[in-house]
């Protein structure tokens, strides 16, 4: 076994026990051995580098710090050193070719999570950072599912951001915990909510405005997602087919129950899984 080869081992058993219980799950299992090995390695990295960001360990000096050990891992990496922690991708970017750029987005993404608690961005601002930690994954992602990259990376910009809406949706609480408001400025301002702390922001019965308006972006980014699906473009389409329909449904269940306080976090039972897995003819 090789170095990066008994690298892999730990991080992608990690990330396969992280994503077990999560919807990501569900779509990794359509996938053939490497091909879901992969995503497993991707998803790892992307674990790793968000850890940094959100566990709270360390000064942001510190974490910053760390985040800039991985840029020069990745370097090592492409260019042929051995790398001292991302041994784990050698054998899906020898494989799929998959972008240093990419990688390099996503951690600018932890960057910003690192620099600053991202507290009431305004519209400009949520994209990009919606642009770094998902939509870059997706650029990464469709290179395993073979897709070209025209149509591989209008999916990627598209159905990225409808499923990081989607999570910030779901999860205001949880972030509101840690001093984090993702909502953007322009919809807690014309729901007249002026406030920006969070605990204070999402407890105002007008939060539910606010989050409506939001998820009918989310909703507009999900059609056109599936407006290039809808083409059949080359590549394994089934994956990112049911992961748009599994993150639309979670949306859907989380306007039926509405923001204002108190809410409750939405998780699809293993029998609505399925249900969305026939419905969609993933079987076969």
């Amino acid at each position: 076994m090789t170095l990066a080869q008994s690298q892999s081992v730990p991080v992608v058993q990690a990330a396969q026990e992280k994503a077990s219980t999560s919807s990501f799950y569900s779509a990794m299992r359509l996938m053939p051995k490497s091909e879901r090995e992969a995503m497993f390695a991707i998803y790892g990295f992307c674990r790793l580098v968000d850890d940094i960001a959100d566990d709270g360990r360390g000064t942001r000096e510190e974490r910053k710090a760390e985040l800039l050990k991985w840029r020069v891992d990745l370097d090592d990496l492409y260019a042929g050193h051995p790398p001292e922690r991302a041994g784990f991708l050698v054998e899906p970017i020898r494989r799929y070719g998959l972008r240093r750029a990419d990688f390099l987005t996503v951690i600018d993404g932890m960057d910003m999570d690192v620099a600053q608690d991202i507290v009431a961005p305004n519209l400009q601002t949520l994209d990009l950072y919606c642009e770094r930690v998902a939509s870059a994954v997706g650029r990464l992602s469709i290179k395993v599912f073979g897709m070209d990259e025209e149509a591989g990376f209008a999916l990627a910009h598209e159905l990225g951001r409808a499923l990081q809406l989607t999570n910030i949706l779901r999860d205001i609480d949880e972030d509101a915990a840690i001093g984090r408001l993702y909502l953007p400025r322009e919809y807690l301002e014309a729901a007249g909510i002026s406030t920006i702390e969070p605990k204070i922001a999402i407890a105002d019965p007008r939060i539910d405005t606010v989050c409506r308006s939001l998820a009918r972006d989310a909703h507009v980014r999900y059609a056109k997602a599936a407006a290039v699906l809808a083409k059949k473009p080359k590549g394994r389409i089934a994956t990112p087919r049911l992961m748009g329909a599994v993150y639309s449904e979670i949306l859907h269940q989380t306007e039926a129950i509405g923001w204002k306080p108190p809410r409750s976090r939405v998780s699809l039972g293993r029998a609505k899984l399925l249900g969305i897995v026939l419905r969609n003819g993933l079987f076969g």
